[in-house]
């Protein structure tokens, strides 16, 4: 059964982005979270907020046409950010390599469109829904 981490109604940008920012001050390297939500829900609003919270301060964009964005963290360690979208399957997503991303401990994992290559996903990854309830409000559930 998933137990909910955290939930909250974002109502701006900039609450999505605290949220998300505080959520990764408390996780430790290696964590994975999976981002669902329609699109346009805010998914690269909240990734840009939690590269934040890692103290990561360059540009964060969308991987829809990568796949992978890649953020060195002050220190040590690694930001991925992964958009699935354009991937059919989990075969198509180890063809790609998605598992070498999966298996650094020494890295967090963003991944959108998770859904695509769901038996990839480990059990202890951490499933954030955003969810449109209006124009700029959000319902954002952390779950694992």
């Amino acid at each position: 059964m998933k137990k909910i981490i955290e939930r909250i109604t974002s109502r701006s940008e900039k609450d999505t982005e605290k949220f998300a920012f505080d959520l990764a001050q408390r996780l430790p390297l290696g964590s994975m979270l999976t981002l669902q939500g329609d699109l346009g829900a805010g998914k690269t609003v909240f990734a840009r907020g939690f590269a934040r919270g890692l103290g990561i301060t360059e540009p964060v964009s969308s991987p829809t046409y990568t796949i992978v964005q890649e953020y060195s963290l002050p220190g040590q360690g690694r930001l991925y950010h992964l958009d699935l979208y354009r991937i059919s399957s989990a075969e198509s997503a180890l063809a790609f390599g998605v598992d070498e991303f999966f298996d650094d401990s020494n890295a967090f994992k963003l991944v959108e469109w998770a859904e695509r290559a769901e038996n990839l996903i480990p059990e202890n990854a951490i499933r954030v829904s955003i969810r449109h309830l209006g124009e700029n409000e959000r319902e954002i559930i952390a779950e694992n």
